[in-house]
């Protein structure tokens, strides 16, 4: 066992999933100031409201930064917008499921498919607008038009600023996972909402860390320099934040809703 997984091993109080063997000459983590990383939300507002509680609690002086999937799946997308955009200072990364909202509202014939199968008809369903996945195309334009006047009090044009990635120090944050043969500058911006997949399998050789979300695990992970904080919120009840210390200190904690215990 080498010397860096030994320090992640003793720093991070939940056991930590390992896909590989961590180089010994891997650079440390180090942010620039501390760090609460909120993973997937995916409609919970209820959950949302738990963690910004707990991360004031345990870390009042991190920055907050959410790596995406606000919508869809959950009962409460609206809700967790409308929270979102209220918090100041936080920093919130554009997922692949906002993507899709803003595709649907962009070509609602096209796309409007594959996002109500992947949740979209619970986010409509949380602005008070029903359309089921098999609308014809009246109904779903008609869904388009409703949901774009609601998201005209501000919503769209947030929705469509927000970044792909974010930095600090050595450690990105995004949705999902970038090549990590390429430099992030050369990545396409599909790797950063959807994944590329030697992410998972390679390690990066810039001494880059990665945080991120979009690949549900039944615990937060830490592994060959990636930082997993998706631990399926819609359907397990448990929103997972990483808290990372300047000096590379990992803990992970969890706001979670009645029945739904940790595993293990």
């Amino acid at each position: 066992m080498n010397g860096l997984w030994q320090w992640l091993k003793k720093r991070t109080p939940w056991p930590v999933k390992r896909s590989g063997p961590i180089p010994d000459n891997y650079p440390l983590l180090c942010p620039e100031f501390p760090l609460a990383i909120i993973g997937d939300i995916h409609g919970r507002a209820d959950l949302l409201d738990k963690i910004l509680a707990n991360v004031s609690q345990e870390a009042p002086k991190a920055r907050s930064v959410f790596v995406g999937d606000y919508v869809d799946r959950g009962p409460q997308s609206a809700a967790v917008l409308t929270r979102l955009r209220s918090l100041s200072g936080a920093v919130c990364i554009r997922g692949n499921h906002e993507t899709m909202l803003l595709e649907f509202l962009e070509n609602p014939i096209e796309t409007g498919g594959r996002w109500l199968r992947n949740g979209g008809s619970q986010t409509l369903a949380s602005y008070g607008i029903e359309l089921a996945e098999n609308s014809g195309l009246d109904e779903i334009q008609a869904a388009q038009q409703e949901l774009k006047q609601v998201l005209a009090d501000g919503s769209e044009k947030w929705l469509r600023g927000l970044p792909l990635f974010w930095r600090s120090g050595n450690l990105l944050i995004t949705h999902a996972g970038p090549d990590p043969a390429k430099s992030i500058e050369a990545q396409d911006d599909k790797n950063f909402l959807w994944g590329h997949s030697r992410f998972l399998r390679d390690e990066r050789s810039d001494g880059l860390w990665v945080a991120h979300g979009h690949w549900v695990r039944d615990r937060p992970d830490v592994s060959n320099g990636r930082i997993n904080v998706d631990t399926g919120a819609y359907k397990t009840g448990r929103l997972t934040a990483a808290l990372v210390s300047k000096d590379g200190q990992i803990k992970f904690i969890q706001a979670r809703t009645k029945g739904h215990a940790l595993n293990g």
